[in-house]
């Protein structure tokens, strides 16, 4: 009111004192200590999310006991948290303007924010391909198929759009990528004894390497631990994609992949809910009894060339996988490290 502020607002627990409020200031009106009209005051309920404390007094305690690394730990609600974790200021506009304000004390599910993040950068985050659990695929008669052409030590050229769905009017940007004789795919896209609906990798069965050629599994080998460390294949000739032989070999699935030969490691953090439980805080609980084990998982990764050459707090989809960004301060393009914010899907976080 000193202030000449019109309109204020505030949380449910100052309701109960509104009406005192309301009437001192009615009455240093009437003695011309206050200006007329005088400030009308709104309350609404806490914004209660699912998985979150927001409680200062608790965040603190995280921070002070090193249960987090910092105010800027992007499993933490700060505002500092959520721009390293690669939320967007435009993704929070739009989760604020989706719940709008209410009186009930009700909790809005964390699924709700994540789905404004992905609204946002589905159309303006590049994408690019990670290996997050590698393992060698090696394609055994890559010699002979492009003997003259080099060889065993010929890479083959390969692009990729970069935004499937560009803005209206424009083209997409292309990625460039290197495929040889020798590549990392995911551990998960090899089954020696597939289970029932498996279409990847497994002995006799073909799919196509993104980008690439149709490729034909032919084994595995192992370690003494019946580990699987190398998966071979070969490469079925002329089906190249974006040539006219593309289609000449039917195959029920694609799977991502890095080359060996241009791959960059990169150290990827997978990132989590924070809590266990969906009310971490609520009723009287201990929030410290709810903290999840697996909030953050460290992994070694390859990334193709363009997510390598990638600026700090730049964001991509990795396809497959979600939507992750460059690390704002320990990123750089010498040593990649991206951050996990969100999978491709509700539930999708790990």
């Amino acid at each position: 009111a000193l202030e000449q502020i019109t309109h204020s607002i505030c949380t449910l627990e100052f309701e109960d004192q509104r009406p005192f409020y309301d009437w001192l200031l009615d009455r240093l009106a009437e003695l011309g200590l206050l200006a007329q009209p005088t400030p009308k005051q709104y309350e609404f309920a806490r914004l209660n999310l699912t998985y979150v404390i927001t409680s200062k007094r608790k965040l603190k305690a995280l921070v002070d006991e090193d249960v987090v690394e910092g105010w800027d730990d992007p499993r933490m609600p700060t505002i500092v948290g959520l721009r390293r974790r690669g939320y967007t200021p435009e993704a929070l506009q739009l989760f604020c303007e989706r719940i709008g304000v209410t009186k009930s004390d009700s909790w809005i599910d964390y699924s709700t924010l994540d789905g404004c993040l992905r609204e946002d950068l589905e159309g303006k985050a590049h994408r690019g391909m990670a290996v997050l659990d590698p393992v060698k695929l090696v394609l055994s008669n890559w010699a002979e198929v492009f003997a003259d052409q080099g060889g065993a030590s010929h890479l083959e050229p390969c692009s990729l759009p970069a935004l499937p769905h560009p803005p209206e009017g424009t083209e997409s940007p292309v990625r460039h990528l290197t495929l040889g004789r020798e590549v990392w795919i995911e551990r998960e896209d090899f089954e020696e004894v597939p289970p029932k609906g498996y279409k990847r990798l497994f002995p006799g069965n073909k799919v196509r390497l993104k980008g690439g050629y149709v490729i034909e599994c032919t084994g595995c080998s192992k370690d003494a631990e019946g580990r699987v460390t190398e998966v071979q294949a070969t490469v079925v000739s002329d089906t190249k994609s974006g040539t006219p032989g593309a289609d000449s070999v039917k195959v029920k699935a694609a799977i991502t992949w890095v080359g060996v030969a241009d791959g960059v490691a990169a150290e990827v953090r997978l990132f989590d809910r924070l809590f266990t439980d969906p009310q971490p805080d609520a009723g009287g609980k201990d929030f410290k009894a709810c903290l999840n084990p697996d909030s953050k998982r460290v992994v070694t990764a390859y990334v193709e060339p363009s997510l390598a050459a990638a600026a700090p707090d730049q964001k991509f989809q990795f396809e497959r996988f979600g939507y992750f960004v460059a690390d704002r301060h320990d990123h750089s393009p010498g040593q990649p490290v991206f951050n996990k914010i969100t999978g491709l899907k509700d539930g999708n976080w790990k």
